[in-house]
């Protein structure tokens, strides 16, 4: 099964014997600030680096249809705040966002600042059933004091948090194995998912995915040929990516619609691994939904 551009995508699924695609890691984001963020891709900013054409800008109804069209049965609207004083505001704006859109997974984030463990209390009470933080764009620590009682919250809550803690596209201040590292330190009971598998420090994201029970990793932008340019997955952790694939810890993920090349590519990555079709229909439908349980 070759997946060969996105009209074969149900085709790829099908031949799974699966019900359709979970993708952890989705963006919807407000109108004004998703204009912003193209702009910056657009402009290859210093947190970018690289060319990075948006392939699918597109109306949030048209990008929802295209998901319902490839078989994209659940999905995040993740967002991200990189500053104070916006985080509610996005939780507001993707938490209706979920209400109005069958399949996506209410969504929110938070940022270390006063009123921060009422909002992300107030999103947990309207439903939310996963968190994104950015620890490259917000630039922040996590181990900053406010955030201590929100990691709680999580941990206690059971609501996973996808965190983009690794060096990847560009470093920053708080990303790298060891900040994420001293948090899981800290909160071993923290139900974290690492974007991009921790790219470019593949080995030793997975270590800590090993090492905590509740942590697993997605396969955000990991195989496809734009990324295998900067920061190719080593092949002699395959074996280890499929022993965690299959342990429940490895969920699909995508960056749609923020990805300068078609959906697809993100599976036929995935397939050329060769890691069996057990392990891909564990990482593309069965442990997101062992994790977010009726999702669709």
């Amino acid at each position: 099964m070759s997946v060969a551009g996105d009209d074969a995508v149900p085709s790829f699924w099908g031949a799974l014997d699966l019900p359709g695609l979970a993708d952890v890691h989705v963006h919807f984001l407000p109108p004004r600030m998703l204009r912003r963020v193209w702009a910056h891709f657009d402009a290859a900013g210093p947190l970018v680096g690289v060319e990075w054409p948006i392939r699918y800008r597109w109306t949030d109804a048209e990008r929802v249809a295209h998901l319902a069209k490839l078989g994209v049965r659940a999905f995040t609207a993740l967002a991200y705040a990189h500053r104070p004083d916006m985080a509610a505001d996005l939780n507001d704006w993707t938490l209706a966002f979920a209400r109005d859109t069958p399949g996506c997974l209410p969504s929110a984030t938070f940022y270390p600042e006063p009123g921060v463990t009422e909002y992300v209390t107030a999103a947990l009470d309207a439903g939310a059933r996963i968190f994104k933080v950015h620890l490259q764009v917000g630039g922040f620590d996590p181990l900053d004091a406010a955030l201590t009682p929100v990691w709680g919250l999580l941990a206690e809550a059971e609501v996973p948090v996808v965190v983009h803690a690794g060096h990847a596209p560009v470093a920053a201040g708080y990303t790298g194995p060891s900040p994420f590292g001293a948090l899981l330190a800290r909160h071993p009971r923290l139900p974290a998912i690492v974007a991009h598998l921790g790219a470019p420090d593949y080995e030793a994201f997975l270590a800590l995915a090993e090492s905590y029970e509740r942590v697993a990793v997605d396969t955000t932008m990991a195989f496809t040929p734009f990324f295998d340019q900067f920061m190719p997955f080593p092949p002699a952790l395959r074996s280890r990516l499929r022993e965690l694939g299959l342990a429940g810890k490895v969920l699909l993920g995508s960056d749609f619609p923020n990805i300068p090349y078609e959906y697809a590519d993100q599976l036929a990555g995935l397939e050329r691994l060769d890691l069996g079709d057990d392990w891909l229909r564990a990482v593309c439908w069965a442990n997101f939904m062992e994790r977010f349980g009726n999702a669709v």
